[in-house]
């Protein structure tokens, strides 16, 4: 991490003066020794605004400021803090709202106003709340980086207070405090060093955003990541540590999906990153979340949820940060032992502020003039996921989803094919089935998933050859596509009536499995326990030969069996009701006429 041998407090007295701008990419000659990703500030006026150092040439920097420029100058003053873009870790982060930079927008409201200044920043975490702190290391104890020193409860979580990790080597407790409420600034424990010195620990610890943290082993992926939506279980499958991204039109349903997998997700921490989107939409993330309910914890869900906050009307270059700010909040909550789930809205406008600071660097542009790391820089985010195995045996996922809005639904753009490449599962949506109200718009025909074997062994238990099932449902869905391709030359006069069939088959599927009605109660919410069920009917009127006369007796006896099991999923699982519509559907099924 330190690209010089100056010390630290040298570093703080490193200055500069502005002597080119171009936008917020501002070009500085400096006196003194800074590195790549130092954190700057810039004189304006009465303001102090925050920059990153992104290159460095002789005694030359350009530095992205994160904040409008407006009012910049030549000769303006510029201090180089010694210091990379880092965020405050520790108990408070969770119901919070937060900037591309980690500034509490609710206390600045609180402080500026509805309209947000620049270059004002405050605190990210709460110093006059106390916590009350229970010490778990003992006095000659030996601990390295990510190892608990004492625990606080945050929410109904327990937050460990761990060794910072930015403490490499082994360290040897000198002193604890006693249990009771404290700030997070009190000194909760000292230790010492290997080379014998000291060092005093807190409740918050500091952390660069822009390097993986992690403290253990990463671990394979092992258990899946219930949804509730059953396109999504079954039919593409997310695993716990995995990562995935639904690309769509404007209009085709990102926003809402996101909000139903932040909703009824099986996770404990959901970090939401609003990069670069439209007010409107971050406005209703804001006005809604307080409100909704977590299904699992009858709680708030915002007690479980931190709001990383950047929209299009916010400068283009905090988007970056943001991206990273809300990877390293989901990092710290997984070295817990907690599953994070990570939903970034949208990478989209991340990569466009990337393009737009590798134009003003003239740097050599790449395919639609997105510069030539772009793949490389989606790779190291994704990364940043997976499982981490803890020395206490417990084990913390991150689960990374980003959603892409490639112009024009265009999947074949940059940005939505270089994430095609690292992720494990492809949630296409579609703007033909959103026209249609089918929710989710996911389009199962371009969507896929690479967890759908390993989610197969997990539920063979529960009902065995699950995996081989829905690679069937996949087949009949795709054979089912071509024959209503056909369908609309010759009609249905022309079309063999075993085709036909298997037609029907394919649209009772999309029609009653894939499809949920988010306003209704029961069907909202699809919990496994509902799936395997209804998944273990659908196979057998997958496996059923039916024998029809006429192409019209075949659609009226598909239109009835869709209605019986749409009726169906409006009922309470496993109540009276529930349980008379499926008796109802299986004997339509097992009297059917059959070959």
């Amino acid at each position: 991490m330190t690209a010089t041998a100056t010390s630290k407090e040298e570093k703080k007295h490193a200055h500069g003066r502005v002597v080119r701008a171009f936008g917020n990419l501002l070009q500085v000659e400096f006196e003194g020794n800074i590195r790549q990703g130092e954190v700057a500030t810039v004189e304006v006026e009465d303001s102090h605004l925050k920059a990153e150092v992104i290159e460095i040439v002789g005694d030359t920097a350009k530095i992205q400021v994160y904040e409008d420029t407006r009012g910049v100058r030549l000769n303006s003053p510029v201090q180089f803090t010694g210091d990379l873009l880092e965020a405050e870790l520790g108990p408070g982060l969770l119901t919070s709202i937060f900037d591309g930079l980690q500034n509490p927008l609710e206390k600045i409201a609180d402080t500026s106003g509805l309209f947000l200044p620049r270059g004002v920043y405050l605190p990210s975490l709460d110093r006059s709340k106390h916590w009350e702190y229970e010490p778990v290391a003992k006095v000659g104890e030996v601990l390295s980086r990510g190892d608990t020193i004492g625990t606080t409860r945050e929410s109904r979580f327990t937050h460990r207070i761990m060794v910072p990790f930015s403490h490499y080597g082994r360290y040897t407790i000198s002193w604890v405090i006693g249990p009771g409420a404290y700030g997070i600034d009190t000194v909760v424990a000292k230790a010492t060093d290997e080379t014998g010195t000291e060092h005093s620990f807190t409740m918050v610890q500091r952390w660069p955003i822009k390097a993986a943290l992690a403290a253990g082993t990463k671990v394979k992926p092992t258990h899946m990541m219930t949804s509730g939506l059953r396109i999504v279980d079954t039919q593409f499958p997310v695993m716990k540590g995995g990562t995935f991204c639904s690309p769509g039109p404007f209009g085709a349903g990102k926003t809402v999906l996101q909000h139903h997998l932040s909703k009824f997700s099986a996770v404990d921490i959901v970090i939401v990153v609003a990069c670069g989107e439209r007010a409107g939409e971050v406005v209703e993330i804001l006005r809604e979340f307080p409100h909704l309910v977590d299904p699992h914890t009858n709680e708030s869900l915002m007690t479980r949820t931190a709001i990383i906050c950047n929209t299009s009307s916010m400068p283009v270059a905090a988007r970056e940060s943001s991206i990273y700010m809300g990877m390293t909040l989901a990092e710290y909550y997984r070295q817990m032992g907690l599953d994070v789930l990570l939903l970034a809205d949208s990478t989209s406008r991340w990569a466009q502020a990337l393009r737009e600071m590798s134009g003003r660097l003239e740097e050599i542009p790449g395919e639609e003039a997105f510069p030539a790391y772009l793949a490389s820089r989606i790779a190291d985010f994704y990364e940043r996921s997976g499982v981490i195995a803890l020395k206490d045996g417990k084990r913390g996922s991150v689960t990374a989803g980003g959603a892409v809005s490639p112009a024009g639904g265009n999947f074949e753009e940059p940005v939505t094919q270089a994430t095609l490449s690292v992720v494990g599962a492809f949630l296409g949506l579609s703007r033909e089935r959103s026209d249609a109200r089918r929710y989710p718009a996911i389009d199962p025909l371009i969507s896929w998933s690479k967890y759908v074997d390993q989610v197969g062994k997990e539920l063979d238990s529960k009902l065995p050859g699950w995996g081989g099932m829905v690679k069937k449902a996949d087949r009949i869905l795709r054979e089912g596509s071509e024959i209503g391709k056909r369908m609309e030359v010759v009609g249905e006069e022309g079309t063999a009536i075993e085709d036909m069939v298997v037609f029907l088959k394919a649209e009772l599927y999309d029609f009653c499995y894939l499809q949920q009605n988010a306003f209704d109660v029961e069907d909202a919410y699809a919990p496994l326990e509902r799936q395997i069920p209804l998944f273990r009917l659908i196979n057998k009127i997958f496996d059923t030969r039916f024998k029809f006369k006429t192409h019209e007796l075949a659609r009226q006896y598909f239109l009835k069996l869709q209605n019986e099991i749409r009726n169906m999923n409006f009922m309470a699982f496993e109540s009276d009701k529930y349980d008379r519509a499926m008796e109802r559907i299986e004997e339509l099924v097992d009297t059917a006429e059959k070959i």
